[in-house]
């Protein structure tokens, strides 16, 4: 565990120089990190995870030059980048050919996913390494993703060199996917709502369906699931169920928002997730609203409780 100062993020820098993985805190969730240019390093974040190798990771730079550097850049591109980077969105776009990639990264596709995270730690360690990083949410394949240190030293301990120790994820819920390499696509909702997104655009965004190719992380049909079973839009826990509440839900073990608000259920999701999962045989959800956050948050779920 190393702390998120100078010191902490210089150790991270040369861990990830040796090829070795680096849970990072992003606003996000954490992610597993190594070196986006090397074969073996990613291939140990497969390996790490259990990530099937046909779903592609998320490359994180510093900055907008570095992204052109990865990816063929676009009008649409620029404005999306302009408006929301540093931040909770990742742009999948044209891979530049020879820009030095591992090809494990994009899963063999002409594609690539990147972005620049808004977590101030996370921006010191990619200006520290120099290179840009592969960073899929740090947890085994399939299961719940990680807010806090502690979600990863559970799900990765023993699997990876260090993590670097940012404190809670803000936002809590993955970033935002678009997809540009044809009409601008919603490849996965995330932490920026995605009317935010066609405000910008000017446009409504193409709609990803499950069985399509798969372009972007997250789209595995059964994702981000805990042990126990789960049961959607549920008024009340039935016996031998807990109760994840939101708003005014009676008998809930954790509510996500007591007061309704999406911006905090989507912080708590992953973690009252993890919270429940050491105790309940079952899980019963209350009802989320289907708009704004609502939205990414019912994505998690719903992949959650799919049947595995």
């Amino acid at each position: 565990m190393l702390p998120a100062d100078e010191t902490g993020i210089a150790e991270a820098a040369a861990a990830l120089s040796a090829g070795d993985l680096v849970a990072i805190p992003t606003e996000t969730v954490y992610g597993l990190a190594g070196d986006a240019r090397s074969g073996t390093a990613v291939a140990r974040i497969f390996e790490a995870k259990g990530r099937p190798s046909f779903n592609p990771l998320i490359v994180h730079v510093p900055d907008i030059a570095a992204a052109q550097t990865y990816g063929i850049w676009s009008d649409t591109a620029q404005k999306l980048a302009a408006a929301f980077w540093p931040g909770p969105l990742t742009l999948v776009l044209r891979l530049r050919p020879g820009c030095g990639l591992s090809s494990l990264v994009t899963a063999g596709q002409d594609s690539v996913a990147l972005r620049i995270p808004a977590h101030p730690v996370a921006l010191a360690l990619l200006r520290a390494f120099g290179a840009p990083l592969a960073a899929p949410s740090a947890n085994p394949s399939g299961q719940i993703s990680p807010t806090l240190p502690a979600h990863v030293a559970d799900g990765l301990g023993g699997r990876i060199a260090a993590i670097l120790d940012g404190g809670a994820c803000g936002i809590g819920v993955e970033s935002t996917i678009i997809g540009l390499t044809g009409t601008p696509t919603l490849l996965r909702p995330g932490g920026l709502p995605v009317e935010t997104v066609e405000d910008v655009i000017g446009a409504p965004l193409t709609q990803w369906q499950d069985g399509d190719t798969l372009t972007a992380p997250g789209q595995l049909g059964s994702h981000y699931a805990p042990k126990a079973l789960m049961r959607l839009n549920a008024g009340a826990a039935r016996p031998g169920e807990t109760l994840l509440g939101f708003g005014t839900s009676e008998g809930a073990a954790l509510n996500l928002s007591r007061t309704g608000d999406l911006t905090e259920a989507a912080a708590n999701l992953f973690d009252h997730l993890h919270q429940l999962d050491r105790t309940a045989q079952r899980i019963a959800v209350a009802p989320i609203p289907e708009h704004g956050l609502g939205r990414a948050i019912n994505d998690r779920l719903r992949r959650a409780a799919a049947p595995r």
